[in-house]
């Protein structure tokens, strides 16, 4: 007669179609046999006084002295077998065999690739040494928004996001829970999870990444008409490959565990007056604002606030007479504060809260879709600023003050006027559909603020960019900032005529962004449009 192996029958019964009614009948006969129990035992103890005298049975109620008799005996079986084991050859043999850990799915399943969106492998499961890990080719490139999965320290990211799917889609119904579980158990087949695009491009991100090279900083690329995002890169990184404890136990040199792309909010400076601009337009501004080379101010008590030509001819030693009158868009193109901190003042604190309100300022929007828990957009921070506050407003329309703005929201305004005023949500899976994030102007608003923009390119503040044989809208931004130099800003996008890409370069202490983030947002855009990264 043939033994009969029960590990075998198990697995066979795993395996069968009955397995899973078999389940739920016998967790519903465990479920009923425990609460027959547990009410027996309320009941005992309700209806059972103590009594002095030990007859007549005593007084514990049975259920429970079967209960803590069974438990003791398994504690100390298991106790016993356990201390005496370390003597017996063949349970040390049995145990350096059966490692228990190797039943944990999060081991045992090989998740899902992550891809860029021409296919190029970002993350991926391989064995190494019998167990399952997790391998980034690229390193820190992606490390921000691929994240990382460990068995140590978790999962961020779109590790983090998509985790059902990379392990083999959400179980919805038992049939599914039953196959993921017959393979755990009876090992027939490693679990495989499914893959995951994004729509970063790996070429794209790297030269993003070499423009930066040591600098700290944050570049964005991404399409207008749906949001795509095409190059998310922030520097410095972290290498997901090589986690440990030292990486979390407190500020590092750099940061590299923020993203700043996303979650780094730094003044605007000068890039700020494309929202200034779009609220001055839909106000019906026309005509002209002095601006001399005395600057403006709302009160002695507060310096004037000047445009950068009055600074530089102070350094290069010579006079400097100021802009005199000046319209909008020569205002706009020369990046003149005079003029805008003017402009802000004059249509007030109401007017500057409801178009921060317009612009989507002070939200957290997702990035992945039906959550904001593994990854969000901070869009930035604006000041409630009191009536009297009149200098803190003039401050605030010229981007310093306590304005702040994260270098993807900024991407998301550039994008807006290329896209008839129309923001889309920044999007990074393939899978997931174009949403709109709102409509940050009217269409002939943002029409009139593009031909702006090209204007500062090809004859303000932009000039040392139209050099590239592409045809490039943008605004540069230079960023007091009190904790040293200042931050660099351009954003923008391409071709002016048909936008095709916007683009948001900050560095950090960088200078002026003519000279600093100006140049790397002309050579993403010409490569990108080069390989056809456009809609």
């Amino acid at each position: 007669m043939t033994a009969v192996d029960p590990l075998h029958l198990f697995g066979s019964l795993v395996g069968s179609a009955a397995w899973p009614a078999l389940r739920l009948v016998l967790h519903l006969a465990f479920f009923l046999a425990a609460c027959v129990v547990l009410w027996r035992a309320w009941a005992w103890l309700r209806l059972t006084e103590p009594r002095s005298a030990v007859g007549a049975g005593g007084w514990f109620p049975w259920p429970l002295l079967v209960l803590a008799a069974a438990f003791l005996a398994v504690l100390g079986y298991q106790a016993s077998w356990q201390l005496t084991g370390l003597f017996r050859p063949r349970f040390v043999a049995f145990m350096q065999s059966h490692d228990r850990r190797e039943f944990n799915p999060a081991h045992r399943i090989l998740r899902g690739r992550i891809l860029d969106r021409r296919g190029r492998v970002l993350a991926q499961s391989r064995e190494i040494e019998g167990r399952v890990r997790r391998v980034y080719p690229f390193g820190p490139a992606f490390a921000h928004t691929v994240g990382y999965s460990d068995p140590r320290f978790g999962a961020i990211g779109a590790e983090a996001a998509a985790n059902a799917q990379l392990n083999g889609a959400t179980p919805q119904t038992l049939a599914s829970w039953g196959e993921l579980g017959r393979q755990l158990l009876t090992k027939t087949k490693q679990p495989r999870g499914q893959d995951l695009t994004l729509t970063l491009d790996s070429d794209l991100q790297l030269l993003a990444l070499q423009q930066l090279g040591e600098r700290r900083g944050a570049v964005v690329l991404l399409r207008p008409q749906d949001g795509a995002v095409l190059v998310l890169a922030t520097s410095p990184a972290f290498d997901p490959n090589r986690l440990g404890p030292e990486l979390f136990r407190g500020p590092a040199p750099g940061t590299p565990l923020l993203n700043r792309a996303t979650q780094g909010l730094y003044p605007p400076g000068s890039v700020f007056k494309i929202v200034m601009a779009a609220q001055a337009i839909e106000a019906g501004f026309s005509g002209t604002l002095h601006c001399p080379a005395g600057g403006f101010t709302t009160s002695r008590r507060y310096p004037p606030i000047r445009d950068h030509d009055y600074y530089s001819a102070q350094k290069a030693g010579r006079a400097w007479a100021g802009f005199g009158n000046l319209d909008l868009t020569t205002a706009f193109a020369e990046s003149s504060n005079v003029f805008f901190a003017q402009l802000g003042v004059r249509y007030g604190r109401d007017a500057f809260a409801r178009t921060g309100e317009r612009f989507a300022f002070d939200r957290q929007v997702r990035l992945y879709p039906g959550t904001d828990r593994y990854g969000s957009l901070s869009t930035g921070r604006l000041p409630r600023l009191a009536a009297s506050d009149q200098y803190g407003l003039a401050q605030a329309s010229i981007g310093q003050g306590r304005v702040l703005a994260s270098p993807t929201h900024l991407a998301t305004i550039a994008a807006a006027v290329a896209n008839r005023g129309l923001a889309m949500r920044p999007r990074l899976l393939v899978q997931e559909p174009a949403a709109p994030l709102g409509q940050y102007m009217t269409a002939p608003t943002a029409a009139r603020l593009a031909g702006m923009m090209r204007k500062v390119v090809t004859q303000g503040t932009g000039r040392g960019i139209n050099d590239a044989g592409l045809a490039i809208a943008g605004k540069t931004g230079t960023a007091e900032n009190p904790r040293g130099a200042a931050h660099s800003w351009f954003i923008g996008f391409a071709p002016a005529a048909d936008p095709k890409l916007a683009v948001a370069v900050l560095v950090e202490h960088g200078g002026f962004g003519s000279s600093v983030a100006a140049p790397i947002a002309r050579d993403l855009l010409v490569k990108a449009l080069e390989l056809g990264a456009g809609p």
